[in-house]
């Protein structure tokens, strides 16, 4: 960009204490940030992208240490500043905006308070209370602003934690993964009041993320990671049109879509990223298709490559951009005719005596059959899953378990429904003991349920792990020294030690990058395959679901909206609630519009008399949406929809919407 540069990240490198040595992971990283321009940050978990946002707060652990390079704020030096000097930088130039805001706020502070005192901190009045919600679109009310993080959603949370951080007005926004574990409709939002707030506030922004598509929509630039170097940066137009770095192209490949028929699935990077053997030349060299033997030895510095680009490869000009990813195979529909191996018949779940968050929900799962439940947060998808699993019991109907009624909580069922039921949280800092290293975390499915293996533990947890696509090298490693991604691809590879007929999978793949998600989903389609594991896959990303899912399940408020096969669904015609999710879902280069508009919408309070979306539909009839709960019609397709609009009438109205977005 023309204008001068407001933010510089100049030859930054930073190592971490590994044992009685010191390990590289970030090297020479170089970029600007201009005012008002926003810079995204791409790359694969432990790429170092995380890192590098962080020393732009001046973050400094006891075992990390900056061994060369700057970055600097309006030419004033922000590396080597004390920690009083860093105050007066932090929140009011350079604020943050963390990945899980539920961890974030204080959930025994109410969110006004929270908010209040970054700007007492500061020295601001806290009359500038309610404007600071307002910016965020949220209501500017005490009411609202006297609630506990716990009563707000996923998406509301983060709006706060964005008003946190734009309380002080400052130059610079640092985001990393802002909308990561979201579901799509929120992520859209998210992604548009950022756009808004850019546009209206000139606010700089360094976006962290390995959501590619979603970076598209809202970044200027787009630097890539890979192993601790910055490999290419363009800008997003020319990056998304024609990559030029292999790694880059690899990236981009891997992405699933969900509204393209022929570009449905992604294609894995060959090989996954072994930190303990990079060559001293091109750290990608191992994995690229395109590398010759002088990669291994020659470092490569960043080239211009025109455009206002600059790629660290010396062969770019050479190399083609890679074909578009082969099409996902056809789930196969033969699996309908086996028998089945989960059965749940008409559950619904409350929580104590407020009204059911599940409601009369039936599916049938044969074994080696994949269902997808696919809904916003709060759809009672996790719900669910926890049900099957025994963590919380039904207040009505059944699951059974190839034929065999299963008792409501898991202590009351055997080992061996317990070991052929495993479930995979989507929050591995949760789920993973942070005080065990990984070996002895994995060790524990074999102890349980196979005590007879306990002396092969170490054989069988090293092809656990290579399944995932981890170095056997991290059996000895801690979760903390693991970065999101990896920790997940540990939590599947726990689950999968245990040999189970069925895996719960919630939101497994939120927190890992494209490339990752290509090879997990890779592996969860052998294992289909070769062992005929069933899964209830759960997920907001309709694009992912495309590629795993033999049926899918759209959930609104705990009710079925739509059901059927993967094709079905996916296919006009649409319940108007599918065709949201699919608009919402982010496209690359799809650039998402500034949206200030009112406040964030809030849970609905209780089940409504007639159909629980009405009050969002944009197809909605009239009065008999909201008095009467609308029949579950079977179309022509065989998916069944529940919606008072005939299947016919479905069908001309996402027609109709295709034909006005075309």
């Amino acid at each position: 960009m023309s204008a001068r540069p407001l933010l510089e990240v100049d030859d930054l490198t930073v190592a971490y204490r590994r044992g009685e040595g010191w390990s590289r992971v970030v090297e020479g990283v170089s970029f600007s940030i201009a005012e008002g321009e926003v810079l995204g940050l791409v790359g694969e978990s432990g790429c170092g992208k995380s890192t590098v946002a962080l020393q732009l707060l001046g973050y400094r652990h006891p075992a990390l240490r900056i061994e060369r390079g700057s970055v600097s704020l309006r030419a004033q030096a922000l590396t080597g500043l004390k920690r009083s000097e860093l105050d007066n930088v932090r929140g009011v130039k350079v604020s943050f905006v963390p990945q899980n805001p539920t961890t974030a706020l204080n959930p025994g502070i109410r969110v006004g308070a929270q908010v209040a005192e970054m700007l007492a901190a500061h020295g601001l009045s806290e009359a500038d209370l309610g404007e600071r919600f307002a910016l965020v679109g949220l209501p500017g009310d005490a009411a609202f602003r006297r609630r506990f993080p716990h009563q707000l959603s996923g998406g509301q949370q983060q709006r706060v934690c964005i008003a946190m951080a734009l309380a002080c007005h400052p130059d610079v926004v640092v985001l990393d993964e802002p909308t990561t574990g979201l579901d799509v409709t929120t992520q859209a939002q998210i992604v548009a009041l950022l756009a808004d707030l850019r546009q209206r506030l000139r606010m700089s922004m360094l976006y962290v993320t390995h959501d590619l598509a979603l970076l598209s929509q809202i970044a200027d630039r787009v630097g890539v990671m890979y192993a601790g170097r910055l490999v290419e940066i363009a800008s997003a137009e020319a990056l998304f049109r024609a990559p030029r770095h292999p790694y880059t192209q690899g990236l981009i490949a891997s992405i699933p879509q969900a509204a393209d028929v022929e570009r449905v699935g992604g294609r894995p990077l060959r090989g996954f990223l072994r930190r303990e053997e990079l060559p001293p030349g091109c750290p990608f060299q191992p994995r690229c298709d395109h590398a010759r033997p002088p990669c291994a030895e020659q470092v490569q510095p960043l080239l211009d490559a025109g455009e206002d680009r600059a790629v660290a490869c010396w062969r770019w000009s050479e190399i083609s951009v890679g074909a578009a990813p082969e099409p996902a195979p056809s789930p196969s529909l033969s699996l309908a005719a086996a028998a089945p191996l989960i059965e749940v018949d008409d559950l619904s779940i409350s929580y104590g005596r407020a009204p059911p968050v599940v409601r009369n929900v039936s599916f049938t799962l044969a074994e080696g059959e994949t269902l997808a439940l696919v809904g916003e947060s709060g759809s009672g998808k996790s719900t669910i899953a926890r049900a099957v699993s025994g963590l919380l019991p039904p207040s009505a109907g059944g699951i059974s378990l190839r034929g065999t009624p299963l008792a409501p909580l898991a202590h009351e069922r055997s080992r061996e429904e317990r070991r052929l039921i495993q479930l995979i949280f989507q929050n591995p800092d949760a789920s993973i003991n942070p005080r065990a290293r990984i070996f002895g975390s994995l060790r524990r499915p074999v102890a349980y349920f196979f005590p007879d293996a306990v002396a092969d533990s170490r054989a069988l947890i090293a092809d656990a792990l290579t399944s995932v696509r981890l170095d056997t090298g991290y059996q000895s490693r801690f979760p903390d020294e693991l970065s999101g991604g990896e920790r997940q691809r540990v939590a599947i590879a726990r689950a999968l030690l245990a040999r189970p007929a069925l895996l719960l999978c919630d939101e497994v793949l939120s927190a890992l990058d494209v490339s990752v998600q290509a090879n997990v989903l890779t592996l969860l389609r052998r294992l289909k395959e070769e062992s005929r594991i069933a899964m209830l896959f759960i997920s907001h990303d309709l694009a992912v679901v495309r590629l795993v899912a033999d049926q899918i399940a759209v959930l609104f408020q705990g009710e079925i909206m739509e059901i059927g096969a993967t094709q079905d669904v996916m296919a006009p015609p649409f319940h108007p609630y599918t065709h949201a999710l699919l608009q919402a879902a982010p496209k690359p280069l799809q650039r998402r519009a500034p949206v200030s508009g009112g406040p964030a919408a809030a849970p609905a309070a209780g089940p409504a008399r007639g159909c629980v979306y009405a009050a969002r539909c944009a197809w909605k009839i009239g009065a008999i949406c909201d008095e009467t709960r609308p029949p579950l019609r079977m179309g022509d397709r065989g998916a069944g929809i529940r919606c008072h609009h005939s299947p016919e009438a479905l069908a001309e109205r996402a027609e109709r919407h295709e034909g006005a977005d075309g």
